[in-house]
This record gives structure tokens, C-alpha cells and sequence, in this order.
């Protein structure tokens, strides 16, 4: 790594800091999963039989076993949104904020600028997904679910971290849009098509093969199948971040 794209990545973590958007997502993705993952649990256990009934197939009876699938089901649908929501910002403000010209004057290259992007964009998810499961683990004890076993244990530390880490992954076509359509909205609108895409797709059956809806797949029910489309799905967060440098290389004032 070069000391100009090492100061550069540094300068894209600084601006992540110092700014608000990536910590109040974080902060939402965060105590969003452990609200919701928390709060059905309670009800499973303490609610009347007809909620019982409706969240039983979610949650697997409650325990650790339910607690920990229901965090996985709705970091795969939140971190999707949180992840879309942040590339977005991080590649459209640029632009909306006007400070585009200012990069051209930079002695870095606007391909380093955008992979230094991205690596920062990682980095932050890196941090959430740290603190995400630090959260879980600590509601998990204050909620009363005791000790959990080795299994569970080993979900939350290694398979949710990897849930999030590929989630992110899927959404950075959102960064390639938002720098053709030169602002934020068409990355966030790129989202919301990803999310909606992945949740018909695999309502109709057909969801292992759709790199959107991958990551979850897998983490939901892991085995040589999902595992296969896993590192097949792996393939649009390449495209997306090949496409997304090119496209800050060949990247025009006048348009």
C-alpha cells in the first residue's frame, strides 16, 4: 500500500468520524437488531399463545436458538438498508456537497479516492458488525437467557459478523449509481430496489441464486448449497467496486 492511498483511506475514515450519518446508522443498525431480536424473544416467552403461534417459526420457541435467528433475520434486512444508506452518502455527497472539483485538485488519483472509499466504507462495517455482536451477547444476559452454548456462541461471533461483512458487499452497486446519477438519491433508490428485488425473489422460490438475498440464505441455514451461492453472490460486490473505480477514473467536470 502506498503512502498516498494509505493517507487517502485515512482521510475517508476521518471524514466517517467527524461526520453524523455513519454514526447515527451504526448506532440505529445497531440497537435496532437487538431491540427487535430482544423484544420478540420476551413476547415468545411472556406472550399470549396467538403471538406465540405467529413468531414460533421466526424464533424457534425462544432461547438463545430463537434469539439468535431472529438477530440474523433482521441484521440481513436492516444492514442492507444501513449499508445502502452509508456508500450512498459516502460517494453522492461528493457531489451534492459540491466538493467534487476540489478532488480533481488532489495529487491522488480519483481511483485511489474511490477505493479508498470503499475501504473505509468496510472498515466502518468491520466496526459495526464488532459492535453489533458485543451488544447482542450483553442484551442476551440482561434479557435472562443465560449462558449461551458453544453453537450459538459460535453464530453470533462468526456467522453474523460474516452476514453483515457480504450484506454491505451487496450494496455497493449503490455507490457505482450514485456516482452516475451524481448525487445520493440514486444510490438510495438502488437500494431499495436491491432489498425489495431479494425479498420477491425469495418469496418465489428462487432466492439461493440471487446474490441479494445470498447472505441471509446462508446465514439462516448454512450448508454446501448455500455456501456455493454465497461465493457465487460474491460476484456483484466485484462488479460493483470494478465498475464504481472506473467510473471515478474516467469521472468529468462537465457533467
Amino acid at each position: 500500500m502506498s503512502g498516498v492511498f494509505a493517507t487517502a483511506i485515512a482521510v475517508e475514515v476521518g471524514k466517517a468520524v467527524r461526520a453524523r450519518v455513519p454514526i447515527v446508522a451504526a448506532a440505529l443498525l445497531v440497537l435496532g437488531v437487538v431491540a427487535i431480536s430482544a423484544s420478540v424473544i420476551v413476547a415468545v416467552a411472556d406472550g399470549p399463545p396467538e403471538v406465540v403461534a405467529k413468531l414460533g417459526p421466526v424464533v424457534r420457541g425462544g432461547g438463545w436458538a430463537g434469539y439468535v435467528d431472529a438477530a440474523l433475520q433482521v441484521t440481513g434486512a436492516a444492514g442492507a438498508g444501513a449499508c445502502g444508506i452509508l456508500i450512498s452518502w459516502s460517494f453522492g455527497r461528493e457531489f451534492a456537497e459540491g466538493t467534487i472539483p476540489g478532488l480533481f485538485a488532489l495529487p491522488v488519483s480519483r481511483m485511489s479516492l474511490a477505493a479508498a472509499k470503499l475501504t473505509a466504507f468496510f472498515v466502518w462495517t468491520v466496526c459495526v458488525a464488532a459492535g453489533l455482536v458485543a451488544a447482542l451477547l450483553a442484551a442476551g444476559f440482561l434479557i435472562g437467557l443465560g449462558a449461551p452454548r458453544a453453537t450459538d456462541l459460535e453464530t453470533v461471533v462468526g456467522r453474523l459478523p460474516v452476514l453483515l461483512l457480504t450484506t454491505a458487499g451487496m450494496t455497493v452497486p449503490a455507490a457505482w449509481v450514485s456516482t452516475l446519477s451524481r448525487g445520493l438519491m440514486g444510490g438510495i433508490a438502488t437500494t431499495v430496489v436491491l432489498m425489495a428485488s431479494a425479498q420477491v425473489i425469495v418469496f418465489s422460490g428462487g432466492g439461493s441464486w440471487y446474490p441479494p438475498s445470498a447472505p441471509a440464505l446462508w446465514a439462516l441455514a448454512p450448508s454446501p448449497s448455500t455456501v456455493g451461492t454465497l461465493l457465487w453472490s460474491l460476484v456483484l460486490p466485484g462488479a460493483g467496486i470494478a465498475a464504481t473505480i472506473v467510473s471515478w477514473h474516467r469521472l468529468q467536470l462537465d457533467r
